[in-house]
């Protein structure tokens, strides 16, 4: 008997389940960064900015960083304007042939499972405009670091917007929490290294001419 009660609303399609359906959709022959925008649609600055971040957290080809940087430049500028996500041409028109897409996102996406049990709703003033106009200030400063040519001194930076990304995905603050933390630990060691680059220079320049 119909007792007029209204069916559950749909269950929220996780990133992993996003990048699946694409992966497994036999009509494309190639996949784009634009259908990767159109098709995460509000959640198009979290899961982006995570696609480009990852290769930049694990020790990878030198010159990467430059490449995989520009858009999160981008990226993140948007954000900390609170700007819908778009990208040039140049960038948005790059893409893959699918096989080769399913075939990364076998490989990401039981990494991404694991991180969205343990991300929930919470805190969500922290990853809410304004709030996350802040997120995008931090990350659009790890995402210039990016840029520097220091040996594995991309990686925290990578790692810091990785958390900010997952964050803004799932409207966890915890995360944003921890994204905080990882950007100001960035900045600790970057200015460690600085000085003591700094130290040598002038130990060298020492020894040259006195």
């Amino acid at each position: 008997m119909d007792d007029g009660a209204l069916p559950p609303p749909p269950a929220k399609r996780t990133l992993a389940d996003i990048l699946e359906a694409m992966a497994a959709d036999e009509t494309r022959a190639r996949v784009s960064v634009a259908d990767l925008v159109m098709a995460l649609q509000d959640r198009a600055f979290g899961a982006l900015m995570l696609i480009f971040a990852i290769p930049n957290a694990l020790p990878a080809i030198p010159g990467t960083s430059a490449i995989l940087g520009a858009p999160l430049v981008i990226l993140a500028a948007q954000l900390s304007f609170g700007r819908s996500p778009w990208l040039p041409g140049v960038i948005a028109n790059r893409s893959m042939p699918r096989a080769d897409f399913e075939t990364m996102i076998t490989r990401v996406v039981p990494w991404i499972q694991r991180a969205e049990k343990l991300l929930r709703p919470r805190l969500t003033v922290l990853v809410r405009a304004p709030s996350e106009y802040l997120i995008g200030i931090a990350c659009l400063l790890m995402a210039i670091v990016l840029f520097l040519p220091i040996p594995l001194g991309n990686m925290l930076p990578a790692i810091a917007i990785c958390f900010f990304s997952l964050a803004l995905l799932e409207q966890d603050g915890v995360w944003a929490l921890l994204g905080l933390l990882l950007t100001a630990l960035s900045i600790a060691v970057l200015g460690l290294m600085g000085a003591f680059v700094f130290e040598g220079f002038s130990l060298l320049f020492e020894r040259l001419f006195t």
